[in-house]
């Protein structure tokens, strides 16, 4: 009888690169897991306080910290990521920001695929952190341009429009959803009333979401929609198959088409909003806190602006809670030059002029109409 022989055991040197990999992923987590949940102040909201969770005071400076995080370390406990893997990602930027911190982190090579109009900041951001540009003219063109360069290279598309709901952990561990009620519990008013966001990957309000059912919590979640983008058709009609052909100007929320993470049905109620109004809440909120915050933000604090005015009319009281998603230092050139947004054929004024008699008096009076 012959010999049987089987082959010798493998070495441990990919499993060594895994072990240290996420040695710094948890180093990260522990020195950058929680941000500030600052309470401003405004005087015609008397009985209902706002909340504002700043994510962008991570270290790549957005709410996109915590997905790249989650991303990478879903690929990596997948094995879809080891030693030398190239990294890709289809983004509008803040996103490809973050992951390009966690390449460099890792020593990985990062490509970021992104639409032409990306800001430049951010794409000097990601340069900065080592990653490669790779340009395209729509934002529907990128999710088969980032696949096939990962097919060239052999890499990973991390895919953050398909992975976001399902890499974080909704449950728990410290993703924002947790971090919101936790900071929220000894205040006033501990269980909001509503979380206003927006949409970008859906993951986000995916996880506020699920959270908030998990909890059994009596707080509902209100997304805020912009102009050219497929998600409010897709929570109004339930048509997942809902397409916009113009790319979204607000970058970093609003998409082309309705991706796969954003779940409509953990998503108690939704509105739509001029991008004026966006950029509008974006420079009155700004003024109000003394630093600059971004387009995403603007939508975020409007739709919190209108559903707080909603209460005021039902005569309720409580508080609110929305996400500071970056920093305006992304936009100096687009959002906050005058001229751009004379460009774009924008009038913020009256936006302005509405946001501010409502957050002196409590009265709101809109320009016009909100979806």
């Amino acid at each position: 009888m012959d010999c049987l022989t089987l082959p010798p055991l493998p070495d441990c040197a990919e499993r060594n690169w895994i072990g240290r990999a996420l040695t710094l992923l948890r180093g990260d987590a522990r020195r950058s897991a929680d941000t500030h949940l600052i309470k401003p102040f405004f005087p015609g909201l008397d009985g209902i306080s706002i909340y504002l969770k700043d994510e962008s005071t991570h270290p790549t400076g957005s709410l996109k910290h915590r997905l790249a995080r989650s991303l990478i370390l879903y690929g990596i406990c997948n094995g879809h990521i080891t030693q030398g893997t190239t990294l890709v990602e289809a983004s509008s930027g803040s996103t490809a920001v973050s992951e390009a911190y966690f390449a460099k982190l890792l020593s990985l090579p990062f490509v970021a695929v992104m639409p032409r109009s990306t800001s430049a900041q951010k794409i000097l951001e990601i340069e900065r952190f080592g990653g490669r540009c790779h340009f395209v003219d729509t934002a529907g063109e990128v999710y088969s341009a980032a696949q096939a360069i990962a097919d060239e290279t052999g890499g990973h598309y991390l895919d953050q429009f398909t992975f976001a709901e399902r890499a974080t952990d909704w449950r728990g561990n410290n993703n924002v959803a947790e971090s919101i009620f936790a900071q929220m519990e000894e205040e006033e008013c501990p269980e909001p009333d509503w979380v206003v966001m927006s949409a970008g990957t859906g993951g986000t309000s995916a996880t506020i979401g699920r959270y908030i059912r998990y909890r059994n919590l009596g707080t509902r979640l209100c997304v805020v929609d912009v102009e050219h983008s497929a998600f409010h058709e897709c929570f109004r009609t339930g048509n997942r198959g809902a397409t916009c052909a113009r790319s979204s100007r607000i970058e970093g929320i609003g998409r082309p088409r309705v991706e796969p993470s954003f779940l409509p049905d953990v998503i108690d109620h939704m509105i739509r909003i001029p991008d004026a109004a966006s950029l509008a809440a974006m420079r009155v909120l700004s003024d109000r806190i003394f630093r600059r915050v971004g387009g995403s933000t603007g939508t975020n604090f409007f739709g919190l602006c209108w559903v707080a005015s909603e209460m005021r009319k039902a005569g309720q009281t409580g508080s609110l809670v929305s996400l500071i998603c970056d920093s305006g230092g992304r936009y100096t050139s687009t959002y906050y030059d005058d001229d751009w947004i004379a460009a774009q054929g924008f009038d913020l004024a009256p936006w302005q002029e509405a946001l501010d008699t409502f957050l002196e008096t409590g009265t709101m009076t809109l320009p016009s109409a909100i979806g």
